[in-house]
């Protein structure tokens, strides 16, 4: 053997060992098969709950789910967390389920998406993933300079705690350390927006919490709304557990955003300003980074949608699903992001068996906690009109207005079960 070669070899297994490496976590995708690739970034109910349905609809799929961390905070629930009645356990999930189901899962950021070229890049920059279907789970993200001074160190000290587990937790310990008499404000944002019952939810349990343990302390809720969803039942439910805790300051009567001092944590209105003890601001919300990567937002910032498949209007093979998506009357949440990806599913499985997506029947729950043992509910049927979603027999569901406290406890029963059921089927 020559010099030449022998230095061949070695630069060859040198370069092998160094691919090797970078490329580890992908061996098991290469021992799937030579089946279709589908390739998922994000790894929260919409994604994961796809990769889920896609392995079931069809085991020669091979499915690659990309997750920047290693533990899923769910959002449902969290409130709770923060005022004090569940621990952060109760919402974090690992994948090693989501592994055991046949589905390869890398925890690392997607950097680069080519949709020519159909090829994820991940943050190491020496990975690159092919695929046949591309599907976009990115959640949201918020808008920067929604309103003068909301910066890096507002976000951190009045968080927004939507997002974020360690910012949940932020939230939490500022609870316990305000001195009893301080003022908690809660800003409610524009929609589109995650979740729109949620910044009242948050507001009545931590009235709980202060009704309980600072009872001289108050709740303001600025809302850039003049009105929210189910708030006779939120009014009511306030004026019966909360009485005096609580003020909601809708769009007309100064609930409009001007300024934001995180040093001070002052929150002006077009008409006052406010003295925080305890702040979250709840920003504009937009459609996640991921959607920007794969170039499937439009200038409202979210992304259209095709309602059969939820492949992007804008990018061939890529299909984006949960709170990204534009899917009209449906609202944003958990439980729709999971019907659509079961809907996504079987349109991906259907068009790689050169099948006709059928039209899908979606349907969304919501359940909002007021107290430990009292929930309210909003549950929805949405099925394709008109290019989008519109809201499709029963139509939506509300819990009744004049209902006893007895119901209110057998609903706060049902979202705890809807929540182990759907972090169950979602992460094992």
């Amino acid at each position: 053997m020559t010099d030449r070669v022998q230095r061949t070899r070695r630069q060859f297994l040198k370069s092998a060992a160094a691919i090797g490496a970078a490329t580890a976590c992908f061996k098991p995708a290469l021992s799937q098969g030579a089946g279709p690739r589908v390739v998922i970034i994000g790894g929260g109910f919409g994604g994961t709950g796809c990769a889920r349905a896609l392995r079931n609809a069809d085991p020669k799929i091979n499915i690659t789910l990309i997750e920047t961390n290693a533990t899923y905070t769910a959002p449902p629930q969290s409130n709770a967390v923060i005022a004090g009645l569940m621990e952060l356990s109760h919402q974090e999930f690992g994948y090693d389920k989501v592994k055991a189901a046949g589905i390869d899962v890398i925890n690392a950021a997607a950097t680069a998406v080519d949709p020519e070229k159909r090829t994820v890049t991940l943050a190491n920059g020496a990975t690159l993933l092919a695929y046949d279907r591309l599907v976009v789970s990115p959640g949201i993200d918020f808008r920067a300079g929604f309103v003068q001074g909301y910066d890096r160190a507002a976000a951190e000290t009045m968080p927004a705690a939507f997002n974020n587990a360690a910012e949940i937790m932020v939230l939490r310990r500022q609870l316990e350390a305000m001195a009893d008499g301080g003022t908690v404000v809660v800003t409610s944002p524009v929609n589109p927006a995650r979740c729109p019952p949620a910044p009242y939810e948050r507001a009545s349990l931590i009235a709980h919490y202060l009704k309980t343990r600072k009872p001289r302390s108050k709740v303001i809720v600025l809302d850039q709304k003049e009105n929210f969803t189910m708030q006779k039942l939120f009014e009511a439910a306030w004026q019966e557990l909360y009485p005096g805790l609580i003020e909601w300051v809708g769009l007309s009567n100064g609930g409009a955003l001007s300024q934001i001092e995180a040093s001070s944590k002052t929150i002006s209105t077009d008409f006052d300003k406010y003295q925080a003890a305890v702040a979250s601001i709840i920003p504009t919300q937009t459609a996640g980074r991921a959607a920007d990567l794969a170039h499937v937002a439009d200038r409202t910032g979210w992304c259209p949608v095709d309602p059969l498949t939820f492949e992007s209007k804008l990018q061939k093979n890529i299909h984006v699903i949960g709170d990204a998506a534009i899917a009209g009357a449906m609202p944003r949440s958990a439980s729709a992001a999971q019907s659509q990806s079961r809907i996504c599913a079987a349109a991906i499985a259907a068009l790689f068996g050169g099948k006709s997506p059928e039209a899908p029947t979606l349907t969304s729950s919501c359940y909002s906690l007021i107290a430990p043992d009292y929930a309210i509910s909003q549950r929805g049927t949405y099925r394709p009109a008109d290019d989008l979603y519109a809201e499709s027999g029963p139509g939506v569901i509300i819990s009744p207005q004049d209902a006893p406290r007895s119901l209110r406890k057998d609903e706060a029963d049902q979202a705890d079960a809807w929540f182990r059921t759907i972090t169950g089927e979602t992460f094992g």
